[in-house]
């Protein structure tokens, strides 16, 4: 028999601490199911103590999936945890994620402490949070700089209080592979009562070590693995469900299986890239435009003779279909409702007939329509009740002439129109937006991306603005990269606070 992986799934609670990836509780409850669907054994929906919208999610999500077990983050803290129980009080398989830091550097600077009330307040958080569950996960933040010896003190202690699972992160992503995993054998072979708890992994990217750390420590005992979908997460990012999924299911040898049906991956990475406005980059590992394309003349030639020369993975095995429908201005509201189905986005007939109308304008731009476009679509009622929303714009712009834009607003109701010139048409666009929105508002960061390629593609535009000593995150997505840039600076404008 096959061991067996667990598979914990932190892209709503970790993934969504990214600045300008936050989603509404609707918008979670989307990818937790997408979640279900994938495999995924474990979700950590929300750090609910933190906001009052984090609550809120964890227990919506509760309510909407069935055999996942839902997690609640807490810090060791009676508050947190009584906070994280009432959020789960709906969840049919329920979990309490608590812990505390325990490397010097936090023990001494994070909590002006040491090592022995460490280890009580450790105990006392898990003690206190089986009051509540029967699973109980303990964190021991910055396990990856902890001294070994002292941890597994800790993980001993807590397993002994009643730890169900026990997780050893590299919270700063500063391990070797070799370190991190002879950090869980050490555990495996000096901890007692190590077979009465499950080892998880948390590993971050900084070093670009994340997904290498995880399966050293899987290699070495660890048999639950924290991971978010595209890797997403704080600073460089998480551990890559998709990477760990594919290289378990490529690597037979290795004798673990998970419960990742890795056909429906390639829909919920795209899921969760438009829902968090999060491009993935082409050359990402199995999710990545590129993942699959060759343009070497000695790998095409060698694909061409027997795929596998070059190719690992079957692009079907990730859920990338070669022959799925095309979609094009012909397409009735069939097939796209079959086509967001197979996304993982299952709308109302209003919603559907709102969306279809907003397909036939860019399928009359567009020859081929992908998933990317559909996705942003489908994303795009999430507008559709913003105060300020643009009416109309036009630009005029080329080689040895002024640009000029004129636009209008439709600002809860009321309309306003200008008109300004500058250096280039976004330029213009922007400066005239600003002398209807009078506000000291700087632009901080500006992105193009076009979603496939081709000269009348979907352009996305992601921005940064600061306004009031506080940075806000805007998107927006045209076949006009002007329009989508104009879109993007106001979606940042509708999320000021007053």
């Amino acid at each position: 028999m096959s061991d067996r992986l667990f598979i914990f799934d932190t892209t709503l609670r970790d993934g969504e601490q990214v600045p300008g990836c936050q989603l509404n509780t609707v918008e979670k409850i989307q990818v937790a199911k997408q979640l279900e669907l994938l495999g995924v054994d474990v979700i950590e929906a929300g750090f609910p103590i933190s906001s009052p919208g984090d609550f809120n999610s964890v227990i919506e999500i509760s309510k909407a999936v069935t055999w996942p077990t839902i997690c609640a983050l807490t810090r060791a803290v009676q508050k947190d945890i009584d906070v994280a129980a009432e959020a789960l009080k709906y969840a049919k398989h329920k979990r309490i994620h608590t812990g505390i830091g325990t490397s010097d550097s936090h023990i001494r600077y994070k909590f002006n402490s040491n090592r022995e009330e460490i280890i009580e307040r450790a105990v006392a958080a898990v003690k206190y949070a089986r009051r509540f569950v029967d699973d109980v996960e303990f964190y021991a933040e910055d396990a990856g700089r902890t001294e070994n010896e002292y941890l597994a003190r800790v993980i001993e202690a807590v397993i002994k209080a009643g730890a169900t699972v026990v997780n050893i992160p590299d919270t700063t992503g500063y391990c070797l592979p070799s370190e991190y995993g002879a950090k869980i054998k050490y555990l495996m072979e000096h901890v007692d009562g190590i077979h009465n708890a499950v080892i998880s992994t948390h590993c971050h990217n900084d070093l670009g070590m994340a997904t290498a750390n995880t399966m050293a420590g899987v290699l070495n005992g660890a048999r639950q693995v924290e991971v978010t979908i595209n890797g997403i997460g704080e600073r460089a990012g998480n551990t890559s469900l998709e990477e760990i999924a594919m290289i378990i299911k490529c690597h037979k040898d290795i004798d673990i299986e998970t419960n990742i049906n890795t056909q429906k991956i390639y829909p919920t990475s795209r899921m969760v890239s438009s829902l968090m406005n999060m491009p993935v980059q082409p050359n990402k590992a199995i999710v990545g435009r590129n993942a699959f394309a060759h343009s070497s003349g000695i790998h095409q030639d060698g694909v061409l003779k027997n795929v596998q020369t070059y190719e690992i993975i079957d692009p079907h095995d990730v859920g990338i279909d070669d022959n799925s429908i095309v979609l094009t201005a012909r397409s009735g509201r069939a097939a796209l409702k079959n086509r967001l189905h197979v996304l993982g986005v299952e709308l109302t007939q209003e919603k559907l007939d709102k969306i279809y109308e907003e397909f036939l304008k860019l399928a009359d731009k567009k020859k081929d329509i992908n998933d990317d476009d559909i996705l942003v679509l489908a994303g795009a009622d999430r507008t559709q009740n913003h105060r300020i929303k643009l009416e109309y714009l036009q630009v005029t712009s080329g080689v040895g002439v002024r640009s000029v834009a004129s636009l209008g607003l439709n600002i809860s109701g009321e309309k306003f129109e200008a008109a300004a010139s500058g250096n280039g048409p976004v330029d213009a666009a922007i400066k005239a937006l600003k002398k209807i929105i009078d506000r000291q508002m700087t632009l901080k960061e500006f992105t193009i991306q076009a979603i496939s390629k081709g000269s009348d593609d979907m352009g996305k535009v992601h921005m940064q603005v600061e306004y009031d000593n506080r940075i806000y995150y805007g998107f927006g997505a045209n076949t006009d990269i002007i329009a989508a840039s104009v879109e993007a600076y106001i979606d940042c404008i509708n999320k000021f606070k007053s």
